[in-house]
């Protein structure tokens, strides 16, 4: 298969499922027709302030995108790419983009709650509680492998003497350099946006040379040279101020200017695939059991349910759901631009996802040996080889490839705060009735749902884990976010019932999604119990932890499921 057949057909179906599924769901659930939304309604200053389309599109899509439509399309390429490619389309179009566009919809409909609030107003205050729990410890563990993930690209490397190697560091040194410089750049951007009244066209321009500029500046001087736990220390601390900082001073200008980083990404690697115009040396497929033979050589197990647990930001995540009721919802300007941000932003993913795939399937001969492992390096080596095919881009490979690199490390960086800010929602409802602020609340509830106090907590909790042991329970959050897709869609199915619209197109996906975590969480409670009873096991307690976690997500997920698809034939019946 030619890449460039591949991306060509790949961005024409999304672009009929967006305005042709997309249109008609917008239409059914009469998206437009809400007056105004509640970023004016309830504008704080703070949380609540309205942003411009393309400004919240930059957030939007910064916080959910990530690592993750890299990632995922390159580990499941072992099932081949026919899978890959069908699972990114259907999944994209029916399942992920319904997901975050009635997440987001449903959200602001209900005065920008999340869908917790969402779940306690259409199934019951216990869902709420139990989907709140979930949420916040999921938070928990994203904001702890994030923030690990940030400090090892920052970090500086030392030899066996304990001698710092400044050689060896200065890609990571420049990478966090150009990241500081960036942060200076977005609240310089704000400033001039939000209180000087600056076109945005113009400051826009201003500021994408700005960044050009801090890259070519961050390249040559980058004088940090910090250890792994001191740049985990300091990220904490950027969280922490960023959770609670006014979204316009540092998160829609960040994430707005970030967002042209992968826009521009994303260019680039059409460009090198066009000019290239390789041939996939994926195999179409290579069956329904990963042997281990590929890559890593660690096998992701049989296709169902691996396929839909592996690739997730390409196709349906459970994290884009608590962006859109989080943070996303609170900042629409006009609901119409629901459609384009959350649906539309959740297809441009899926580009992504194909993109990466053709990525992998450019160097498949060392991925399929293990020369090249790591997705982020698999996907940047690709890119930039191809790149290197076309004349007047010969000689520029090793410069694409750090600029991919610093892409992609600067997406883990923005979901990293997005993700923090999100986690403090969480904890600051699970305590409150809804409707209430933490103004509203007395005693030990109001202390604990002070919007300062809810952070620390927060930060804390996921700093102290990544600097401890959240590798070892790493291998549920594939399950456990879409375990939180299928409760997303559940509780916008309730909703929607609820309120008289049509939910039909929730209810597959939704039973879909179910069914495909609870079997991956059986598989991966009978592997650790197997691992666990093995004669002279390794690591013995944390495969009776991961089970028992393992377990109580399967528990989660059966009542959770009982309860709103109760709710829903309520709801269907009554209408």
């Amino acid at each position: 298969m030619n890449a460039v057949v591949l991306l060509i057909a790949g961005i024409a179906i999304l672009l009929c499922g967006y305005i042709f599924y997309g249109g008609w769901l917008a239409k059914k659930w009469g998206v437009g027709e809400g007056g105004e939304t509640p970023a004016h309604t309830l504008e704080d200053g703070q949380d609540y302030v309205p942003a411009k389309a393309p400004v919240l599109m930059g957030h939007h899509f910064s916080s959910v995108a990530g690592a993750g439509p890299i990632n995922g399309p390159i580990q499941a390429a072992v099932f081949g790419w026919v899978p890959v490619m069908l699972w990114v389309l259907i999944g994209g179009i029916f399942f992920g983009a319904v997901h975050d566009f009635g997440a987001l919809f449903a959200s602001v409909r209900n005065k920008g709650q999340s869908i917790g609030e969402i779940i306690a107003s259409s199934i019951g205050s216990r869902a709420k509680k139990l989907f709140l729990t979930f949420s916040y410890l999921t938070l928990i563990l994203v904001v702890a492998a994030f923030a690990s993930i940030v400090a090892n690209t920052f970090k500086a490397t030392y030899t066996e003497e304990n001698v710092l190697d400044v050689a060896a560091s200065a890609a990571n040194a420049r990478t966090a350099m150009i990241s500081i410089l960036f942060i200076i750049i977005a609240i310089a951007f704000g400033f001039l946006v939000y209180r000087r009244n600056a076109s945005l066209g113009i400051s826009t321009i201003v500021g994408v040379a700005a960044i050009v500029g801090c890259m070519a500046l961050g390249y040559v001087w980058h004088p940090l040279y910090l250890n792994y736990n001191t740049w985990m220390v300091i990220v904490g601390i950027y969280i922490a101020i960023a959770s609670v900082t006014p979204v316009w001073i540092l998160l829609q200008p960040r994430d707005y200017l970030s967002s042209f980083l992968l826009y521009g990404m994303m260019i680039v690697a059409v460009v090198g695939i066009i000019g290239a115009h390789p041939h996939i040396d994926i195999p179409a497929f290579t069956g329904f059991v990963d042997k281990a033979e590929v890559g890593s050589g660690v096998s992701l197990g049989t296709l169902f349910p691996a396929l839909f647990v592996t690739i997730a930001c390409g196709a349906i995540s459970g994290f884009h759901s608590l962006v859109s009721s989080g943070t996303t919802s609170k900042q629409l300007n006009r609901e119409k631009d629901a459609k384009p941000i959350a649906y539309g932003g959740m297809l441009i993913e899926c580009a992504l996802a194909v993109i990466s795939l053709c990525a992998v399937g450019y160097i498949w001969s060392e991925y399929h040996v293990g020369g090249i492992v790591t997705p982020t390096a698999v996907f940047a080596t690709g890119i930039s080889r191809m790149c290197a095919q076309i004349p007047f881009l010969a000689g520029a490979e090793d410069v694409i490839y750090s600029m991919l690199i610093l892409a992609v490390s600067a997406f883990c960086l923005t979901s990293l705060d997005t993700a923090t800010r999100l986690a403090r929602y969480m904890f600051q409802e699970f305590w409150l009735e809804p409707g209430q602020t933490y103004k509203d609340a007395s005693g030990f509830k109001r202390f604990l749902t002070n919007p300062y106090v809810a952070t620390i907590i927060t930060v804390v909790l996921g700093i102290a884990l990544g600097l401890t042991g959240y590798a070892k329970i790493w291998a549920l959050f594939g399950a456990a976010n879409q375990l939180l897709a299928a409760l997303g869609l559940l509780a916008v199915a309730a909703w929607l019932g609820k309120v008289g619209k049509d939910n039909k197109m929730f209810l597959f996906p939704m039973a879909f999604m179910l069914v495909v975590t609870v079997v991956s969480l059986i598989q991966t409670i009978t592997t650790n119990v197997k691992n666990a009873l093995a004669p002279e096991a390794a690591e013995a307690g944390w495969c009776w932890t991961r089970a028992g976690l393992g377990s109580l997500l399967v528990i989660l997920a059966v009542v959770l499921a009982i309860e709103g698809v109760q709710t829903i034939l309520k709801y269907n019946k009554q209408k």
